[in-house]
């Protein structure tokens, strides 16, 4: 059966910067944007409020969703990565909570792009896209019914 696995990522800019964080991939440094996996009773939105917290120290709810980008790894992993993004009005000093996070780094776009050491093509390409300029209002990715409580009934599809 097909599963893939199902994540989140926040861009976060600040006075022309974007947060990265560093982590130790199978021995390697590698960046990316604060990311993990949609964990069981949270929404998209959750997900990725938590990562931001647990992987910066950051507590802040997205101001935008960027878009949905699906990707098969080297290893033939399927992703469905949802993009979210924060906007803060300065660069913020960060304490990871998560302890695969080493560090975190405010970086210039052109440092991101031209960069060795990130985690997948996604990362690149998520740059890219925030640099295009779309913003997409939250609602667009709202749950329906949640919590789903016993006794109510979804409206089939």
């Amino acid at each position: 059966m097909f599963k893939p696995h199902v994540t989140v990522a926040c861009m976060v800019h600040a006075q022309g910067k974007l947060l990265v964080v560093e982590e130790r991939v199978d021995g390697r440094v590698t960046w990316n944007q604060p990311a993990g996996h949609l964990e069981a009773d949270e929404t998209l939105l959750e997900a990725a409020q938590r990562e931001l917290y647990e992987e910066t120290g950051i507590s802040a709810q997205p101001d935008y969703f960027l878009g949905v980008q699906q990707w098969i790894a080297p290893d033939h992993t399927p992703f469905v990565r949802f993009l979210f993004g924060l906007d803060l009005p300065a660069t913020v000093t960060t304490t990871p909570h998560d302890s695969d996070i080493d560090c975190c780094w405010w970086l210039s776009p052109a440092q991101i792009l031209s960069a060795e050491t990130l985690r997948s093509p996604l990362v690149a390409e998520s740059v890219r896209l925030w640099q295009q300029g779309a913003r997409y209002p939250l609602q667009l990715i709202a749950p329906y019914q949640w919590p789903f409580h016993e006794g109510a009934h979804n409206a089939s599809a």
